[in-house]
């Protein structure tokens, strides 16, 4: 049976393909590590294509796999022949360099590692001829045996035939597995900025993640196969082997297709920014309520990114040869998401109604509502903290709060309102976060005075307040009154970059006084104390007034009644035209 050729073999003639295919006839023999004659017919192929090719031979001298790459490398394939991951493969691997250099690279060291071989060795070749060979092997705790490149004629075959067996030994029983709870090894890749692939760090590493690499490749726009172009996703997939990456973080969404055509190229998992997004607030969710909108979320990402004809998921489709019982896996996946996210959302608006409840509550005891809001990590839950005495969980990281908290507290003036720390945003919030978080952002669309939340120490405190001015926008929080915050002054610049704004540090207390001086000025244009004056004449007014707001004392005198109550600038002035301003104590 004819074996096939593997790899690049564009603008190769078939006749030389045909030849290529004879290098499966080729038999090792057990006590050679690397025949001489099949290192020289390697270098003549090398030389005739100007790409490089690999062999991969069992231990019995048997060659299983030969494939094509370019001049520059070619592609390492993962190819055991044991099923335990623990053991070496039983396959070494001999690929050519055609630039005549013998010397293992990287990428070769680390393919070593991830793919267990035997061994991984490599011919230079130059002008049709081997000239040096370089081979490497595991050692313990994963660690790389090499000797210095011997002439192609003096390989000491059987010292390295030796070690290939000294290290299935120690590799075997000696080394462990990754131990549950290590940090993965990630790459990010980005086109938009340096800025935005410092912030996917920063989600990495509140992820959970070890970023290791990270690359940037301006394009203006997506390709739609693989988002970045076949040559960059081959260079990427160097890359990724070289620091033995686990995952491939990218700073964009993808659609499932391109998850699935770049994670076959990178043969690492694929992972887009809103999918770690998604990730993180998984992590954080500590309420019913947040893990629910966070399955939520989740879920309806999935639905849209679930793809037929697969390796995994089947397609319903007509024709000759799809006809038959049931229904595809991809639809059986698809129908149980639809049906879990309905369940999700019935159980959400369950909460949602008791939300509601305690907003009419507070809305019949008047009691004001200031938010808090701002880009994620900027200081929101300290200054919370800060000013109200509570002890929300605070961390230097993205998202370390997800749930919405309140807290009662008072003015100087003694005007009572409640302080609500809001979950925080980020560029390219994703739409199934705002879409499953609809409730409890609320709290901001709905507040009675937004304080806007700044990261002082950050260099781009200015775009990330456009990103919060834009969500907010998105939630329909346009219309109140705002105190900008500038948080964290004592580690950034002393004039304020935001006209008006408040300069505050969370962590020291510093501009508090001044930030609640604004706070109550704020609400004492709307939720100002009154006090009305009833004579006894007017006595049955006492009945239509209470409801209106909260009563703070009710003092009956000899001459009437005095009722000082916090109540809305509407229905104050409402009472006022309708009984004359004399209800009014002067």
């Amino acid at each position: 049976m004819k074996q096939e050729v593997h790899g690049n073999l564009t603008g190769l003639r078939d006749s030389l393909i045909a030849s290529l295919s004879q290098l499966y006839l080729y038999e090792v023999d057990g006590d050679v590590f690397l025949p001489r004659e099949l290192m020289q017919l390697l270098a003549r192929f090398t030389q005739i294509m100007n790409r490089e090719i690999a062999l991969y031979i069992t231990r019995d001298g048997e060659v299983v796999d030969v494939s094509v790459g370019t001049d520059k490398d070619v592609e390492l394939r993962d190819y055991r022949l044991r099923r335990n991951a623990q053991r070496l493969s039983c396959v070494r691997c001999v690929h050519t360099h055609p630039n005549g250099d013998g010397r293992l690279s990287d990428v070769d060291l680390s393919a070593l590692r991830a793919f267990r071989y035997d061994a991984m060795a490599a011919i230079g070749c130059k002008d049709g001829e081997p000239t040096f060979v370089q081979a490497a092997f595991l050692g313990e705790n994963a660690g790389i045996l090499m000797d210095e490149p011997a002439r192609w004629y003096r390989t000491p075959d059987e010292a390295w035939l030796e070690q290939i067996y000294l290290s299935d030994k120690i590799v075997g029983w000696g080394e462990q597995e990754k131990q549950h709870g290590l940090k993965e090894r990630a790459v990010l890749m980005g086109i938009e900025s340096e800025e935005s692939l410092a912030e996917l760090a920063r989600l990495a590493d509140t992820a959970g993640a070890e970023v290791v690499g990270s690359f940037l490749q301006k394009r203006d726009k997506p390709d739609t196969a693989l988002f970045i172009g076949r040559g960059r996703a081959d260079e990427l997939c160097r890359q990724v082997q070289a620091l033995e990456a686990d995952v491939c973080i990218f700073d964009e969404e993808l659609t499932g297709i391109q998850v699935r055509n770049l994670e076959d190229i990178l043969h690492v998992k694929v992972v887009d920014r809103t999918t770690l997004i998604l990730d993180i607030f998984a992590q954080r969710a500590s309420s019913a309520e947040g893990k629910l909108q966070v399955e939520l979320a989740q879920l309806q990402y999935q639905s849209t990114r679930l793809i037929g004809q697969g390796l995994v998921l089947s397609r319903l489709a007509g024709g000759i040869g799809t006809r038959g019982p049931g229904e595809s896996k991809l639809e059986m996946n698809r129908r149980r998401i639809r049906e879990r996210m309905t369940e999700l959302r019935r159980r959400l608006e369950g909460m949602e109604k008791q939300r509601e409840l305690r907003r009419k509550s507070r809305e019949r005891n008047e009691i004001p509502v200031v938010a808090l809001v701002g880009y994620t990590n900027a200081g929101k839950s300290t200054l919370l903290n800060r000013m109200t005495g509570a002890d929300v969980y605070v961390q230097d990281q993205l998202f370390a709060t997800l749930d919405a908290v309140s807290r009662r507290i008072e003015t100087a003036e003694h005007t009572p309102f409640l302080l609500v720390d809001t979950v925080g945003f980020i560029r390219k919030l994703p739409h199934a976060l705002v879409s499953a978080f609809r409730s409890t952002l609320d709290e901001a669309a709905l507040a009675d005075v937004l304080i806007i939340v700044s990261d002082g120490a950050s260099e781009e405190m200015l775009k990330q307040h456009e990103t919060v001015e834009q969500v907010l926008a998105e939630l329909g929080a346009t219309e109140q009154p705002r105190i900008e915050v500038i948080n964290k002054c004592d580690l950034g610049a002393a004039v304020p970059a935001l006209p008006g704004a408040v300069m505050v540090s969370a962590r020291t207390g510093e501009g508090l006084d001044e930030l609640s001086a604004r706070i109550a000025a704020e609400l004492q244009k709307t939720y100002a104390p009154v006090t009305f004056f009833l004579p006894f004449s007017q006595y049955g007014l006492l009945g239509q007034i209470r409801p209106l707001g909260r009563v703070i004392s009710e003092n009956h005198t000899d001459t009437g009644t005095e009722l000082t109550m916090i109540i809305g600038q509407a229905d104050r002035d409402r009472l006022v035209s309708k009984y004359g301003p004399d209800i009014l104590k002067k």
